[in-house]
């Protein structure tokens, strides 16, 4: 608003100086040339400032350090033998290999992979990210391309090493496709220069130079810098699976104290979904639960809570009203018992202690990480979902808005299920399905798995209230203690599906 201000006045100004007829060129030139030494000094500045923060030295960090991910450390040290021993590449004709990119979901450790392929090769480290090259000034971001590569190579030859790696974390930012930017071509002079200098990376080099960058989006890129001979390797870094969460729990637990009862095969199972970052933070989420506890030694309680922690966030402090804990408690009910009939020991806690936007939650156990799923497992997914909101209407006679999530998500998985050639219409194509006629599928999928719930929970109406009012008081069941009352209130029928 000031600076609109400013700008009102000085034209006024210049206005009304023109009328009475003073000579305003010198003013104009004093003008333009203020502003010109103004954007010299501001790139000297950025660059003053972008040269202190590219280098940093790689951490004592090996592969070892890397908990999973075997197959994206295979692939990577495989790369980088080409570079360690050149002679033995050389004799088989091989190529080395100019650039490896690491895609994957973020906390997965593609900078953790980078910093320990620097240490394996023995190469001096330079990292920087994305958004270091992106300035208002026209020219900056390939002149920071081109100090960056600079760099690398006199840091190699001070440290007289013969390999340098160059990491771009986020390279997203500066090699997106060339085009979207419309008025603005900062982001392809920079992407340019950034293929032009991959191009001149040369074995007879006197210092080695391999490329590595992550990314989160890698359809983001640019087809340019996507091809064979400048990223010649691209390592998908997924999410770690149970045996590899096992293993970067017991790294992240390495420096604590552990309780006899604590079970970390239990709390990998536990973690389907969960990244290296979430393992970590799980640690020490633990940790702080320990100490505020005034324990000594992490114990499975705390790995437990932690878990809660890290999905759903901090406790509130707000106490819902009585009433919404009720229905709180016969909503997070509903998903249970189905939950178990569809599964049996799939519940690991229910609860209503709210934590960030949820009055309560069901945290399942999956046997087994599951990526392909079937029409059955889909199916019990989606009646997992509406049972709450059907539960609800059992006993209270009306459904609430808290069933909305659940909503969304049984209507996503519904559509996968058409996309997927699962619904009453066959094989479909994505692109020409009329609306109508996936809304009609949709709808038919949700309305069978509601009317199979109705069904299930019917003849479990006493457990239902047993259970939803023990949860109610406790505000709090353990997946042991949700079985004991099923179990003991189920009466055998040919509809029966607990064991």
């Amino acid at each position: 608003m000031i600076k609109e201000i400013a700008i009102g006045v000085a034209l006024a100004a210049f206005i009304f100086l023109i009328l009475q007829g003073i000579n305003l060129l010198p003013l104009l030139l004093l003008g333009v040339l203020s502003y010109l030494l103004y954007s010299l000094s501001g790139m000297k500045v950025l660059n003053k400032d972008f040269q202190g923060q590219i280098p940093t030295r790689a951490q004592k960090i090996t592969f070892a350090d890397v908990g999973g991910q075997e197959n994206a450390k295979m692939e990577i040290k495989e790369a980088l033998e080409f570079i360690k021993d050149s002679s033995r590449a050389q004799k088989l004709g091989i190529r080395p290999l100019k650039g490896i990119l690491l895609a994957g979901p973020p906390g997965t450790g593609k900078t953790l992979l980078a910093k320990a392929a620097a240490a394996y090769t023995g190469a001096s480290f330079v990292a920087t990210a994305g958004s270091e090259f992106v300035e208002m000034y026209a020219g900056v971001g390939a002149q920071r391309v081109r100090e960056l590569f600079k760099r690398a190579r006199e840091l190699a030859q001070r440290e007289n090493r013969k390999n340098a790696a160059v990491f771009i974390d986020e390279i997203d930012v500066l090699g997106g496709k060339r085009g979207q930017h419309s008025g603005h071509l900062e982001y392809d002079q920079t992407l340019n220069q950034l293929l032009v200098e991959m191009d001149g990376i040369s074995t007879t080099d006197e210092v080695r130079i391999l490329l590595m960058a992550a990314t989160n989006r890698a359809d983001l890129l640019d087809p340019a810098l996507l091809r064979p001979g400048r990223f010649d390797r691209i390592i998908r870094v997924e999410l770690p699976d149970k045996g590899a969460r096992l293993q970067i729990l017991k790294l992240h637990t390495d420096n604590k104290p552990l309780a006899a009862d604590v079970d970390l095969e239990d709390i990998a199972r536990q973690t389907f979904g969960f990244s290296g970052a979430h393992l970590e933070s799980l640690a020490n989420e633990a940790a702080i639960f320990a100490l505020r506890g005034g324990d000594k030694k992490l114990q499975q309680r705390h790995l437990v809570e932690a878990i809660d922690k890290v999905m759903m966030g901090e406790k509130l402090d707000r106490r819902p009203s009585e009433e919404d804990l009720r229905r709180a408690a016969i909503h997070e009910t509903g998903h249970a018992i189905i939950s178990e009939l569809v599964r049996p020991n799939s519940v690991s806690t229910v609860t209503i202690v709210p934590r960030g936007e949820a009055l309560g939650y069901i945290r399942q156990m999956p046997e087994t990480d599951s990526y392909l799923l079937t029409k059955q497992h889909l199916e019990e997914q989606i009646q997992v979902l509406v049972a709450g909101a059907i539960a609800e209407e059992m006993l209270l006679h009306s459904r609430s808005t808290g069933a909305s999530n659940d909503f969304s998500e049984a209507a996503r998985l519904a559509q996968q299920m058409v996309f997927a050639g699962m619904s009453y219409l066959g094989i479909v194509a994505r692109d020409s399905l009329p609306q109508s006629l996936l809304h009609r599928a949709v709808t038919r999928i949700l309305r069978e798995q509601e009317k199979i719930v109705t069904e299930d929970l019917k003849g479990r109406i006493d457990i239902l209230t047993t259970v939803s009012g023990e949860l109610f008081r406790e505000e709090k069941l353990s997946g042991e203690s949700l079985r004991q009352f099923i179990h003991s209130g189920d009466k055998p029928s040919p509809k029966a599906r607990l064991a």
